[in-house]
């Protein structure tokens, strides 16, 4: 079993590989936002925690989102590893979920950083759009749907959404804050031995297969 993070900017293509990676090798996604979501669904103790915060419009602690993890990781029957999605997102992060693999048994294997151009990264972005229907991700110039009104994988029709934030102003906020608060990760994980840098630039079959060479 081996569990892997995947750095990178946004949209660097980290769900992309995510969901490959899950697709092929069995791994499971710990997307940090599809947690809380889950928590505040739920009736317990942390989930009606997690449901206060977010109905007041506050940011949920380290330590509420580490103690999700810690669920995740204990209940969910998996032999082939973990994906950390959006978290850790800066250095106090990562010394937390540290601690926590140390405790129960477990450790970060590879920790891969999708590298991608500022410029081309805008291009990729503000060109995106997706399924709202499965989440199947296309690009206006690179992977337009086979029929412009219907999606390939799901075969939903006229329900593409083009996020709000994708565009090249709201871009610029959310780098600023991934080289402020997480690319120092880079250099965390270097230390650690960790980490493996893949050119994000390249198509997905060709990431894919760089990323399994790492893996395998």
């Amino acid at each position: 079993m081996k569990n892997l993070i995947l750095l990178g900017p946004p949209g660097a293509g980290k769900g992309t590989q995510a969901r490959t990676l899950c697709d092929t090798f069995g791994f499971v996604q710990l997307s940090t936002g599809d947690m809380l979501r889950e928590a505040k669904e739920d009736q317990s103790d942390l989930g009606k925690k997690v449901a206060n915060i977010m109905a007041k419009g506050e940011l949920v602690t380290d330590e509420i989102v580490i103690g999700l993890i810690e669920t995740k990781l204990t209940s969910e029957e998996n032999n082939n590893g973990f994906i950390f999605d959006g978290f850790p997102r800066t250095l106090a992060q990562a010394d937390a979920l540290g601690d926590l693999l140390k405790t129960i048994g477990k450790e970060i294997n590879h920790v891969i950083e999708l590298y991608v151009d500022d410029e081309k990264l805008v291009q990729r972005i503000v060109g995106r759009f997706t399924c709202s229907s499965c989440g199947e991700l296309y690009h206006k110039t690179t992977k337009m749907p086979k029929d412009p009104k219907k999606c390939d994988v799901c075969g939903s029709e006229n329900k593409f959404n083009h996020r709000q934030d994708d565009n090249e102003d709201s871009l610029k906020i959310r780098l600023l804050a991934y080289y402020r608060d997480t690319s120092p990760l880079i250099g965390y994980y270097h230390v650690l031995n960790k980490l493996k840098k893949i050119n994000g630039l390249g198509s997905v079959d060709e990431i894919q297969g760089e990323i399994r060479s790492v893996i395998s």
